[in-house]
């Protein structure tokens, strides 16, 4: 290479680690210029009380055996001097069915309508040209949200309050409650002018590391388990719990964590002696009737002999895993390698905005191999963009021994904008194999988690922190050992049952309960059974039917069992826009008033409050997960944490340098003396 472009290279090296990552970020920002989500920047001309419209957000959470039904309000400020239409991003819960929105306004309370998804947004920007203030809410995700407030006003305060229900499934006799607060940072590599408009909500303002979130956050919860509680937690906040009696208690954020609307909610129960509430809810509609089944599955046995496996994990280590999540990773992955047996076999594709492995073909999982493995994974870094499926394509193309089980371990934040296109692929060219995904971090995208999972027929694992690894990696090797339950069959008796999700049960691997949906127009009498294969042979199980005058009403099933029946059709697959899926997810959504993909949320007041329309869109600027540091937004690129590395860089890269001058000196002084002579 010619030496002037080699001292050109090693002169911005330099450059660059003297400048410090802010201008390699800026240079690689201003070429980029992809859909991506950005920094907010406030300059002295401009003040900030426009720009974060949102003023607090509070939950209203109440679990009633297995089912929690939770109201959620928003308030929105016009602090600012010009009429306002907020924009805001928020998370929810992968298994919310959304079934009521209303806007309030000092007395007047509109009740909102469900509408076909686009139009609900023409009615929005109708109201909005009129002057009417409007609210529209919308699904970019199944656990993405958008609400647009249009047209508030200066000193105005507008609420917008919507509810969701959903199903509490148990695991190893542990209930968990997640409450989403925030929407991780999505990497999207489409360049914005050809990325698809349904996409655009990732470009989205966020507020640099350590910047106090600046709207208030709150949560009450109302348990009443329906058997005796034995703890009541939470790994992600502190609560304040008071205990009614044995099976009923309450709580609520302590006044030190009010501004914790920077991570996942989580609240965690179990009940004495583990139990599981296991039966069979019903409920009477007016046109049908809809039951939940939750069968309490039989005790895991581990065999003797466990076949060997192949294993290729797939590392994050890009920038938003930079810190705290790739810390967290690095010890889930030395648990995890640590447990391989030395008749399995592995490798690891480490990706970020490129992908490189561990060894061309998997290895053998004896001591020495396992030692590289972990010391290469302590080397990462952590930095640069998060091309997850071309890595799972990489990972899922490398060879390996013909007749060994298996599988794939994702271990990522999730914070990517492909989330159905990964899981068509996976569920296309799995062919024999199990998926298994553990996100990392305090509100990762679980909708991509879950979803993949799902896809891969594997199991969803979320770490938290780092001390929950070690628990977390011997979940799944209990997982993988062995099924707990195989050919599976229920006999409903009389009940008449129809529509049931899943139509065909599958076999149970982790120590969660069988859980059915469905409608009945049967008899309410008699016994459901549950029968199988478990670890110590034939397994049977028989439900009692609840009598008539025993049925408990039960409203929030009808609801359940079409969010479940939408997300078999879409939510976790690749749809066609005009396909039938898309024609039935439309109708469901309508007729059980439901948020989805193409049904949306929209109220209007009727009142005139701004002639002409005229207003400015602020879109809430969102705070980064905690413990996310600046590396997850617009391409900025991590030093390394220990000093002596950048030290030892500076040196080499000098030394290069002086090197190449020294040795172009050389060459043109020869040169003077050879034309000399």
């Amino acid at each position: 290479m010619n030496p002037n472009r080699w001292i050109k290279i090693c002169t911005l090296i330099l450059i660059t680690l003297i400048s410090g990552p802010g201008t390699a970020a800026a240079a690689q920002q201003e070429a980029d210029k992809t859909l991506s989500p950005y920094f907010l920047v406030t300059g002295p001309e401009e003040g900030t009380a426009e720009q974060f419209p949102l003023e607090s957000t509070s939950a209203d959470v109440t679990i009633s055996g297995v089912i929690a039904t939770v109201t959620v309000q928003q308030v929105y400020r016009n602090r600012g001097i010009h009429p306002l239409e907020a924009v805001y991003i928020f998370p929810g819960s992968t298994r919310a069915a959304v079934n009521a929105m209303k806007m309030i306004i000092g007395e007047r309370v509109v009740e909102a309508r469900i509408e076909e998804k686009q139009t609900a947004r023409a009615i929005h920007e109708q109201a909005k040209q009129a002057g009417k203030r409007s609210s529209l809410l919308e699904q970019m995700r199944p656990n993405v949200f958008r609400m647009n407030v249009a047209n508030i006003l200066p000193d105005d305060r507008v609420k917008v309050v919507f509810t969701y229900t959903e199903l509490l499934i148990p695991e190893s006799g542990e209930y968990e409650f997640v409450y989403p607060t925030v929407v991780g940072p999505r990497y999207n590599g489409e360049a914005e002018a050809l990325s698809p408009g349904g996409n655009a909500w990732v470009s989205n303002p966020y507020l640099k590391e350590g910047t106090a979130t600046p709207n208030l956050f709150h949560i009450e919860l109302s348990i009443a388990a329906g058997l005796p509680l034995q703890s009541l937690n939470s790994p992600s906040h502190e609560l304040k719990i008071a205990y009614q009696d044995q099976t009923r208690a309450t709580a609520s954020l302590d006044d030190e964590d009010h501004g914790g609307g920077d991570r996942d909610f989580v609240l965690r129960y179990r009940l004495k002696g583990k139990a599981i509430e296991s039966g069979l809810l019903l409920h009477r509609g007016k046109d049908e009737n809809y039951f939940l089944l939750m069968a309490q599955p039989p005790r895991r046995v581990v065999p003797n002999q466990i076949p060997p496996r192949e294993y290729i994990f797939v590392v994050d280590v890009s920038g938003s895993m930079h810190g705290f999540p790739l810390n967290t990773t690095k010890r889930l992955m030395s648990e995890l390698l640590s447990a391989l047996r030395p008749r399995d076999s592995f490798n690891i594709l480490f990706f970020s905005g490129g992908s490189r492995t561990l060894a061309e073909t998997p290895l053998p999982a004896t001591k020495t191999n396992i030692r590289k493995a972990i010391s290469m994974m302590e080397n990462q870094r952590g930095g640069g963009g998060t091309r997850m499926l071309d890595a799972i394509q990489k990972a899922m193309n490398i060879s390996g021994e013909p007749g060994i089980a298996r599988s794939f371990i994702l271990v990522t934040d999730g914070f990517v904008s492909v989330e159905t296109d990964t899981f068509d692929y996976v569920k296309r060219n799995l062919n024999n194999a199990n998926f298994f995904t553990f996100g990392i971090g305090t509100s990762v995208n679980r909708f991509l988690i879950e979803g993949l999972a799902r896809s891969g027929r594997g199991e969803p694992f979320v770490i938290l922190n780092p001390e929950e690894a070690p628990a977390v990696a011997k979940r799944f090797r209990s997982y993988i050992e062995s099924p707990v339950l195989t050919g599976i069959e229920v006999d409903f008796g009389e009940l008449g049952v129809y529509e049931q999700i899943p139509a065909s049960v599958p076999d149970l691997f982790a120590d969660r309960p069988l859980i059915l949906f469905g409608k009945w127009r049967g008899e309410t009498k008699g016994s459901v059974t549950v029968s199988g294969y478990g670890g110590e042979g034939r397994f049977q199980s028989r439900i009692s039917i609840p009598e008539e005058h025993e049925e408990a009403h039960h409203p929030a099933l009808r609801y359940l069992w079409a969010r479940h029946r939408i997300a078999e059709l879409g939510d976790y697959q690749k749809i066609e826009p005009n396909d039938e899926q898309a024609m039935e997810i439309t109708a469901l959504g309508l007729e059980y008033n439901l948020l989805t993909s193409y049904t949306s949320f929209v109220a209007v007041d009727e009142a005139v409050v701004n002639p002409g329309g005229s207003s400015k869109k602020v879109k809430q600027p969102l705070p980064l997960p905690k413990g996310i540091s600046n590396f997850a937004v617009g391409g900025q690129i991590p030093t390394a944490p220990e000093p002596e590395i950048n030290a030892l860089i500076m040196v080499l890269a000098g030394f290069g340098l002086w090197r190449l001058l020294r040795r172009h000196k050389a060459k043109r002084q020869s040169s003077i003396r050879l034309g000399a002579g």
